[in-house]
């Protein structure tokens, strides 16, 4: 392997670790933003951009319906708790049976 030149894997690692760093920053973002607001005013739920975030304590229901919403036609929803998206599998398994 020529000098410069990094393994798959080495690049995967990297990527990952981006991945985390920038998950990262949107939840400081996300916890500076709430905190910036009048104590009032705070619901600790919202978006950065297109971006969601919800740092209120899970519920069993909400858990779920991030993973499972039947009545939700989208396949990417906002998480139960934390930044960025879950998988609805029922969506997915929806548009899986139709093709």
């Amino acid at each position: 392997m020529r000098r410069g030149q990094s393994r798959p894997r080495d690049r995967r690692g990297k990527v990952r670790a981006a991945l985390r760093l920038g998950s990262a920053a949107l939840l400081i973002a996300a916890v500076v933003r709430e905190l910036r607001r009048p104590k009032a005013e705070r619901r600790w739920v919202g978006q950065l951009g297109p971006i969601p975030y919800d740092l209120r304590t899970p519920t069993p229901q909400r858990l779920l319906r991030s993973v499972w919403s039947p009545e939700d036609p989208r396949i990417l929803v906002p998480r139960a708790f934390g930044v960025g998206w879950s998988i609805n599998f029922a969506a997915l398994r929806r548009r899986a049976a139709r093709h």
